[in-house]
This record gives structure tokens, C-alpha cells and sequence, in this order.
């Protein structure tokens, strides 16, 4: 861990929340690269809009909340080499994958371990729906966010529920209910459908939220 990470971690707080079962089912997964990849594919409309969003990431703090094995990390670091790029997930098993030139952290959506203002581009693809206390969660990305920093939520829409096979812990959301918790600490925030490819209309199971501190 280098120096300036050391500086973002605050003190650790106790959990509130029974994490055992969660943290378990994804450290299994870790060793399924078929449906839980190290890498994506750089064209993906989801990539696209996070570098399209950030833009130069060159001498910036990054964190991805939630980020698995850092499949986008990888994309990110490799476009922006001096990008200070943190992958946090729950999962040290998943973290193993992660690429030693990418910091790693582990702990939980609703406690961040970093300190008030410490990034300036935070986003969270498709682990927001595993954070049980949603509300919390979403508080604790804009709180890591430095004034005029932005911040990407890409998840699923809670229109579609029932579509795909999903834990019993797992959420999805309303367009207006993750609108209205990033306005509670961010300003401009707005949500639209994408899809995986950018020539593919959407057919409404992802969404984005967009947000600027």
C-alpha cells in the first residue's frame, strides 16, 4: 500500500449489517472466470461512458466500489497510466485478480475506509445491488467525493426484477429512488438507459446515474 492510500484510509467502523453469506458467495465465485471475468471488453457502452464521464484520469483518485477482480481498472490504467486507481470490494478472493499496479481495499459498500473527499471520480457497475443498505451506501460514495468530483452508478432496473436469476440480498432500482439519494449530498443528478453496445438501443434492464458533487 503506498503512502497517499495510507493517507485516504480513516478509522475502521463496526459493521451493522451480517455480511458472512455475501462475503462467502463471492469469494466462490472468484474462481469462475466464465461468469465473473477479469477482463471486458473495452468497447462495451459501459466503459465508454465512465471514460467518457471522467475524461483525463491522468493524476486523479479513482475509486471503483465494488470492483470485483478490476476488470474496468485494467481498461482505466491502461488508457491513463498515472491514474491513482483504487479497486474495493468485499471480496479478497476477488481482489487476488486484481492487477498489482491497481491499489486494492477491502471492507463494505456502507463503511468506505477512506477519508471525507478523497477521490475524484468514484463509480460503482453492478455491485450497488448487492449492498443491502442502498441508502447508506450511496451517502458513503458521495462522501469519498470531492467537490465537483463525479460519480457513475450503472445498475439494474427495478422494472425488470425477476428476469434474471439473482441472491436473495440483491437489489434493483427505480430510476427516481437513486436520483433522489445522490441529491441528497451531489447536485445534477440524472439517469438514463444504456445498453451494452452503443449501436444497440436499450432495451431498459441497465440504467446510469450520473452525478457531480
Amino acid at each position: 500500500m503506498t503512502g497517499w492510500l495510507r493517507k485516504l484510509l480513516g478509522g475502521s467502523s463496526k459493521r451493522d449489517v451480517p455480511l458472512g453469506e455475501i462475503r462467502r458467495s463471492f469469494d466462490e465465485a472468484a474462481g469462475d472466470e466464465e461468469h465473473f471475468p477479469s477482463t471486458i471488453d473495452p468497447r462495451i457502452y459501459h466503459v465508454q461512458l465512465l471514460l467518457d464521464t471522467f475524461g483525463d484520469l491522468n493524476h486523479r483518485r479513482v475509486l471503483d466500489v465494488g470492483s470485483g477482480k478490476g476488470r474496468f481498472d485494467r481498461i482505466f490504467l491502461e488508457r491513463y497510466p498515472q491514474a491513482n486507481i483504487v479497486a474495493f470490494d468485499l471480496s479478497e478472493a476477488m481482489l487476488r485478480f486484481v492487477p498489482k499496479a491497481i491499489h486494492t481495499c477491502s471492507g463494505t459498500m456502507t463503511h468506505l475506509p477512506f477519508a471525507t473527499a478523497a477521490f475524484d471520480c468514484v463509480y460503482a457497475t453492478e455491485s450497488l445491488e448487492h449492498a443491502v443498505h442502498i441508502d447508506v451506501a450511496v451517502a458513503e460514495m458521495c462522501r469519498v467525493l470531492k467537490p465537483g468530483g463525479r460519480l457513475v452508478i450503472i445498475d439494474k432496473n427495478a422494472e425488470h426484477w425477476g428476469k434474471l436469476k439473482t441472491p436473495e440480498w440483491e437489489r434493483w432500482f427505480q430510476r427516481e429512488e437513486l436520483e433522489k439519494l445522490l441529491r441528497r449530498d451531489c447536485r445534477d443528478a440524472t439517469s438514463r438507459f444504456i445498453s451494452y453496445w452503443e449501436d444497440v438501443e436499450p432495451d431498459g434492464m441497465f440504467l446510469a446515474w450520473l452525478a457531480q458533487k
